[in-house]
Parts: C-alpha cells; sequence; structure tokens
C-alpha cells in the first residue's frame, strides 16, 4: 500500500486567532474551527488530559490543508533555538505559490511577517524568497515567471 495523498500539515501556535489572520492574509481560507480533548485524542498524540483548538485552513484549490493548533493543556512548549535556520534537522517549511510576491510580502509585514533572505530571481522561472510567519514558522513562497 502507498500513501493516497497529503491530507495537512500542522502547526502548533500560541496565538490561534493571529495565525488565523495571516494565513486568511495570505489567501488560504478557514475552513472550520473546534476544541478536541478525550481520550480518543490522548491515545493518538500521546499525551494526557490534552485540550487544544484546532482551524483548518484549506488553499483556495481545496487540495493542500494546514491544521493550526493552540494548546490549553499541558501548557505549550517552546522551540529551541526559536528561529531555527533552514539547514535544522526536521520539518524546514511550507511553501506557497502565489500570484504576486511582493504584495504578498506587503500584505504580511502588518501581520509579523519578515523576510529570511532576499526576494531571488530564480532563471526565468519563478521568483522565490523564505519569510518568517507566526511563531517563527519558515515559509517559502513562490511566484511562477510566464
Amino acid at each position: 500500500m502507498t500513501v493516497k495523498r497529503l491530507d495537512n500539515v500542522a502547526i502548533v501556535y500560541a496565538d490561534l486567532d493571529a495565525a488565523i489572520a495571516f494565513y486568511l492574509e495570505l489567501g488560504l481560507e478557514l475552513e472550520g474551527r473546534m476544541t478536541v480533548e478525550g481520550d480518543w485524542s490522548d491515545r493518538i498524540v500521546g499525551i494526557q488530559g490534552q485540550l487544544y483548538d484546532v482551524a483548518m485552513m484549506k488553499t483556495p484549490d481545496g487540495h493542500g490543508k494546514l491544521e493550526l493548533m493552540s494548546y490549553r493543556r499541558p501548557a505549550m512548549i517552546t522551540r529551541e533555538p526559536t528561529n531555527p535556520p533552514a539547514n535544522t534537522l526536521g520539518m524546514g517549511r511550507v511553501m506557497f505559490a502565489v500570484d504576486d510576491l511582493e504584495d504578498t510580502i506587503a500584505r504580511l509585514k502588518p501581520h509579523g511577517a519578515e523576510l529570511v533572505g532576499e526576494v531571488v530571481r530564480y532563471e526565468d522561472l519563478f521568483l522565490l524568497c523564505y519569510l518568517r510567519g507566526p511563531e517563527g514558522i519558515l515559509l517559502g513562497l513562490a511566484q511562477e515567471l510566464s
């Protein structure tokens, strides 16, 4: 049996409302919100007595989803280092295709986004950049050139 599809990527945020606002500005749609707790969830995640809020965000094409989470209990743990560089082991970044890279960056800055390096043209194919979003999550943005 092989993987059928990637359903979603989960990211934990201290401020769920700010994370939702950031991804709405990026162009994702809020699919729904809920609070999760219970034995079934404790057993899946391996944390007893957990309680967390979830917001499911989807890309406009409906294929990509982010599961934004914020734990009420137990207390959330800060990642070290807080803003790891791109060569850190583990999940590196989430990449989004955008229509207008410069406009997207400008709209995300009021939501705390900061460029990591620069906007770079890759041949005649893409404009690319990395930026830090809420909680220091590393995001890639790519604008296809035609």
